[in-house]
């Protein structure tokens, strides 16, 4: 097959969830503008930081890309006289950094491609439709029965993943959607092994899964084709939404959304679970459910994107669940993702944070008790329940599930091995990241602590204590060395030379300072 006969050179693959953060350092005025400098820094370590130069139309333009979601963001306003006076630059300079941390608290704007090309342009200076096109171009060469109708632009949120309605030529009124992606930082199967799970995607049935028509590999990619669904996917219709319709519009600020009825939930999240089960009995890492990953086909919810873990892709929820060094195997993420979906379900909406300190009346107890076992402080504190544990919770156990298909997957014993062996690899990489995270955090609490003005008043009692302390001691040892001069002069030069003894310190209580 052509598709990718000369793929590039492996290079070091990003996590595109790592959160980047941005701090406006410092401004340099110009002739005829101001330049800001910013400090960029992806991940919690400072070594991995870098300088942009941005001016305001920079920040300008940006803004006007993301008009798409019909957010107020607050950039401050343009000005026309008066723009380089020092008091306005010291001014607006605080305005763009509060523009930035609104758009990185957000968690579907921090990961999209429009803030990584302003933040990190040297890593995402990339046109990946383009590199799609291309590579898509390559397999037609030898499939020519395919033909792309039109590329369906920016429907999903990866940056590195692309999509296009495509048709079969003697097929014309059947509509497929063919998907490419790149590769990702979690791949750790060899090419052999990776080429040959693709292409055994197909061959997977399953009443609760969206079936693949065909799937294809190379070293560097894989391009797979399904049939096109019109009614789009579950968070298509908690939100309203258009399926042809971008990520950013249909998502970041829906007009209308709304969480579903009892029996909807009860019925989806029993079918969810059933497939999950099915996944972690095959031994095959799933670790990317989200509500746009679910296909409704009637009253049926059938998962998407198996693929993910293959490429090694990262999930759309890495940066809440490395927070939490309890929920550090696929199994555990994919249960802690299902509560993000079944809060969605519920409320038709995310969590606006997670842990969830408590939880808004539900149409039904049995949907909170689910919620508080998989997205509670407690939860993420203490582990996450396995499927098998939700399945037989009140909420799904009494659902009764309809369908004459049977489940087959049938994975050879030597690519489950493989399987196997990525898993552990990318459990591995999450948690060397959680444990990572979990000590930045102990020693920025230190270090909060260390500065505040509590502890500067403490520390300075106990320094005056210790001063107090020295004082007396040097006090009574005065008297000590007086009597001990004129006992000597006394005695005579006869008298052998004697040590006095060590005098005993005051007895003191020892105080702790807080760890």
């Amino acid at each position: 097959m052509a598709f990718m006969e000369k793929p590039p050179a492996r290079k070091v693959l990003l996590d595109d969830t790592v959160p980047l953060t941005a701090a406006v350092e410092a401004s340099q005025s110009l002739q005829s503008h101001t330049e800001y400098i910013i400090r960029v820094q992806r991940g919690i370590s400072a070594e991995n930081s870098w300088q942009i130069v941005r001016r305001y139309s920079d920040f300008d333009l940006l803004n006007n890309s993301l008009q798409i979601t019909g957010l107020s963001l607050p950039l401050p306003p343009k000005k026309l006289i008066g723009n380089m006076d020092r008091e306005f630059i010291a001014e607006r300079q605080k305005g763009l950094q509060n523009y930035l941390n609104v758009i990185m608290a957000n968690h579907v704007l921090s990961n999209c491609e429009l803030l990584k090309k302003f933040l990190d342009p040297n890593n995402y200076s990339a046109n990946y439709t383009e590199i799609a096109l291309q590579q898509v171009s390559m397999f037609f060469r030898s499939e020519p029965k395919w033909e792309v109708v039109e590329p369906l632009k920016d429907i999903g949120w990866r940056i590195r993943k692309k999509y296009f309605l495509m048709k079969i030529k003697n097929q014309p009124k059947e509509r497929l959607v063919l998907s490419w992606a790149d590769l990702g930082p979690d791949k750790y199967l060899s090419d052999k092994d990776f080429q040959c799970l693709i292409k055994l995607l197909p061959s997977c049935v399953h009443p609760y899964i969206y079936r693949v028509t065909f799937a294809t590999a190379s070293e560097s990619s894989a391009l797979l084709i399904r049939t096109f669904n019109d009614k789009g996917t579950l968070k298509d219709l908690i939100y309203k939404a258009k399926p042809k319709d971008p990520f950013l519009k249909k998502y970041c600020n829906p007009k209308k959304t709304q969480g579903l009825e009892l029996q909807q939930i009860k019925t989806y999240g029993r079918q969810i679970l059933e497939v999950l089960k099915f996944l972690h009995d095959k031994g095959f890492p799933y670790g990317h459910l989200h509500a746009a990953n679910v296909m409704l086909d009637g009253n049926t919810c059938r998962l998407l994107d198996l693929e993910n873990s293959l490429l090694g892709l990262p999930s759309f929820y890495r940066s809440y669940f490395t927070q939490f060094r309890k929920i550090n195997t696929l199994e555990s993420v994919d249960v802690h993702c299902f509560g993000h979906l079944l809060y969605e379900m519920t409320y038709g909406r995310p969590p606006d944070s997670v842990p969830v300190d408590s939880f808004p009346p539900a149409s039904s107890m049995a949907v909170v008790a689910v919620l508080e076992s998989t997205l509670s402080c407690e939860a993420c504190k203490n582990g996450m329940p396995t499927v098998s544990r939700l399945l037989q919770m009140p909420l799904f156990s009494d659902v009764l599930l309809t369908t004459s298909e049977k489940p087959q997957f049938k994975i050879p014993t030597k690519l489950r091995e493989a399987l196997r062996i990525a898993k552990e690899c990318i459990e591995k990489r999450l948690t060397e990241e959680q444990k990572q995270i979990h000590q930045h955090r102990r020693l920025t609490r230190a270090q909060s602590h260390h500065g505040s003005e509590e502890e500067r008043k403490r520390r300075k009692i106990l320094a005056r204590k210790k001063s107090k302390r020295s004082a007396v001691e040097n006090s009574e040892e005065q008297p000590v060395k007086h009597s001990n001069a004129n006992n000597s002069a006394g005695s005579g030069a006869s008298s052998p030379l004697t040590s006095p003894s060590s005098p005993t310190p005051p007895s003191t209580a020892v105080e702790h300072a807080p760890l």
